[in-house]
C-alpha cells in the first residue's frame, strides 16, 4: 500500500517531506484530536474518582431549580 522511495525524496531544506492528500491529511488530524480528548477524559476520570458523587436532587436544592 505503502511505497517509500529513497532515491526521489522531495526535500524542504534539509527535511524530507511527505506528500498526502487533503482528505487523508483531515482523517488523521481526526484521529489525533480523538485521541486527545480521550487522555483528557481518562485523566479527568481518573481525578474524580475519590471525590464525592451528587445526585441530582441535591443539585435540584443546591442550585433551587423547580
Amino acid at each position: 500500500m505503502v511505497k517509500v522511495i529513497e532515491k526521489n525524496s522531495i526535500k524542504i531544506g534539509r527535511e524530507p517531506v511527505v506528500i498526502l492528500p487533503l482528505r487523508k491529511w483531515k482523517e488523521i488530524e481526526e484521529t489525533i484530536e480523538d485521541l486527545e480528548d480521550a487522555v483528557r477524559f481518562n485523566k479527568a476520570f481518573e481525578e474524580s474518582r475519590g471525590e464525592r458523587l451528587i445526585s441530582l436532587k441535591e443539585l435540584k436544592k443546591k442550585y433551587k431549580l423547580k
